[in-house]
């Protein structure tokens, strides 16, 4: 295994083929400045050298991450002016986005109080987000008279329809776990002390999966939500020629037909 790298906004762990970031500013409750964007980025392209055959993503202390960091940082900070704003989403945290949802391996996302702003977007990108039932969820840009961004304006009206979309966007409502869990917009609302442990056991448990297989049903859920049906089946077919060539869909085939439990191992 190769050495973990050290980052000044967040933590990278590693364990039992599953990686785990926390974004590592408590003491602003993780808001994200483009640094924080940058490390991010940097972490998820070291996951391949560490084997990791899934993600989990958290926030350390009370906090998910409560937005942007509005308060500025050393690269200039995300808001103070159009050009900067797009300027941050250009070459920060949208590259950071394309990469998480780009990843060849589940995301897990365990939500600890406020998602905020493009912490909430950023929270609502893996594939399974769990939450606390004290968290809750904000787009908060209308307050402060800005538009959605982290990829909010794709995301929400695919999890949860245009009007409650909007309802969340225009009308800058804070959406807590249970009702997020209600709407669908994440996968599961569970009691603050339950969260970690249900989180690392789902990781666990996509990490013990067949990685090929569920990297690839990862990237035709996406693709077939911007593509039309012949598209879609055309694409299935070709994640099925991938994954049909793996060894663990020879193990999948073995143990069934021996009847006994399957053995994955990534490849």
């Amino acid at each position: 295994m190769t050495d973990l790298p050290a980052f000044d906004t967040i933590r990278l762990d590693f364990a039992d083929a599953v990686a785990t970031i926390t974004l590592n500013r408590p003491d602003r409750l993780n808001s994200m400045p483009p640094e924080m964007a940058d490390e991010i980025r940097a972490a998820l392209d070291h996951l391949p050298a560490l084997g990791a055959r899934a993600l989990l993503i958290t926030g350390e202390g009370r906090g998910f991450c409560s937005g942007a960091d509005l308060a500025g940082d050393r690269s200039g900070g995300a808001v103070g002016g159009g050009a900067r704003s797009r300027n941050a989403l250009r070459g920060h945290y949208n590259p950071m986005l394309l990469a998480l949802a780009n990843l060849d391996i589940p995301v897990v996302v365990a939500v600890n109080g406020p998602a905020a702003g493009v912490g909430c977007s950023f929270a609502l990108s893996g594939d399974f987000t769990i939450a606390g039932k004290s968290a809750y969820f904000l787009q908060a840009f209308v307050n402060i008279g800005l538009v959605p961004d982290g990829g909010s304006s794709w995301l929400l009206p695919r999890l949860v329809g245009v009007p409650r979309a909007l309802q969340m966007m225009m009308l800058g409502e804070k959406i807590g776990a249970d009702q997020a869990a209600d709407w669908g917009m994440i996968y599961k609302c569970v009691d603050d002390a339950a969260l970690m442990a249900e989180a690392k056991t789902l990781a666990a448990r996509l990490a013990n999966g067949p990685t090929i297989a569920l990297g690839t049903m990862r990237k035709l859920l996406r693709d077939g939500l911007s593509q039309d049906f012949a598209t879609t089946l055309d694409a299935e077919a070709r994640g099925q020629f991938i994954a049909g060539d793996s060894a663990d869909a020879m193990e999948g085939i073995m143990a069934f037909q021996q009847k006994r439990k399957t053995e994955f191992r990534g490849k």
